[in-house]
């Protein structure tokens, strides 16, 4: 039995379907997030969770008790908050002790509590401060801390680095991530940030459309998707039309739109025969002309520090490559070369919309 179970969860809002039986099985002390565009459902079925929103059907289980019902204060769950939601007024020793004093524990317990808390997270000395006085990593730590001062079941976090720039937020996930570690908590996080799921997670559940499309580890879920969707957000990818025309019980034949018929490993029983084949920028190679392979032009060259992103037009279209920086051939702009796409790194999905 799992420790937070998910069964059918549904949520409609005057017509609009939300989330459309949702099931999902979370173990304790798993790192789970919620993955997917604005719209999605995810937000939804966190609050859903929580007890913010009641379910137009389906049911909450914790720990094998239904919680559905229950009101969000008794579920023992801790909340951060895209906003953080702290209270202006209140120190931040305050703040964190909200949640202690409104479950009636004793002042010195309270206190006690406070301090191990802040400590935790990287605050102790600054619970006398006002949020006002904090910076923006301060201010989140301080939501993460008043969330887990009550020693809550499930940590749920709703895209709670959002507002922090690009070398905070990484220093944050890594942070985040080994006081869930420490503490052994189960933990939900919503985001649409694919960096930061992959970043934290034991699993992705990759959300679409109020479904949950795929859930598997970040490396599984990055390499193999099963579908259009999840190939196409859970990181760039290069994209080509083709067709299967023969198949053994370990692989596809399929032959590539104005390309070539290549095999393909089977990971997904499709049972269709248009499909698309996909393979990440980070996977094809490039090399000087006269190289067997794809014939095409470098448009664009770009320097992003770790590595180097062309595009290159080709007979099959644009291609993108992602070449690390180091001691490798990098051919200039307006340079002919060869593109060449290795059969064990292309995958498959059904060409079908919704898929």
């Amino acid at each position: 039995m799992s420790f937070l179970s998910i069964s059918g969860l549904s949520k409609s809002f005057n017509g609009f379907i939300a989330v459309n039986n949702l099931n999902l099985d979370i173990e304790q002390g798993e790192f789970v997030s919620l993955l997917g565009p604005s719209g999605c459902g995810k937000t939804t079925t966190l609050q859903m969770i929580a007890g913010f929103l009641e379910p137009s059907s389906g049911s909450v289980k914790l720990n094998g008790k239904d919680i559905t019902s229950i009101k969000p204060e008794a579920r023992g769950m801790g909340v951060v908050f895209q906003s953080y939601a702290l209270f202006p007024h209140m120190t931040v020793a305050e703040n964190v002790g909200f949640g202690l004093e409104m479950r009636g524990l004793k002042r010195k317990e309270r206190e006690k509590q406070i301090e191990q808390t802040l400590e935790l997270v990287r605050l102790d000395g600054l619970g006398a401060r006002y949020p006002a006085e904090m910076s923006g990593g301060q201010r989140q730590r301080v939501a993460i801390a008043r969330a887990l001062a009550i020693k809550p079941e499930v940590l749920l976090l709703d895209e709670p680095m959002s507002n922090l720039d690009a070398q905070l937020r990484e220093e944050m996930h890594i942070e985040l991530r080994m006081i869930q570690r420490h503490l052994g908590i189960t933990t939900i996080l919503v985001t649409h940030d694919q960096v930061e799921a992959m970043t934290m997670s034991d699993r992705i559940a990759v959300m679409h459309e109020g479904h949950i499309v795929q859930v598997a580890s970040p490396y599984e879920a990055y390499e193999n998707p099963v579908s259009r969707f999840a190939s196409g957000f859970l990181g760039k990818t290069n994209s080509f039309s083709g067709e299967i025309v023969g198949h053994t019980d370990s692989h596809y034949q399929v032959s590539i739109t104005g390309y070539k018929t290549v095999n393909i490993k089977r990971r997904l029983a499709l049972d269709c025969k248009k499909v698309q084949v996909n393979i990440r920028p980070e996977k094809v190679d490039v090399s000087g002309p006269e190289a067997e392979g794809l014939k095409g032009i470098v448009k664009t060259r770009l320097f992003l520090g770790a590595f180097w992103m062309l595009d290159v037009q080709t007979d099959l279209g644009p291609i993108r490559v992602s070449l690390p920086n180091k001691n490798i051939y990098v051919p200039n702009e307006d340079d002919k070369v060869s593109v060449i796409l290795q059969e064990q790194d292309l995958r498959l999905v059904s060409q079908r919309e919704g898929s």
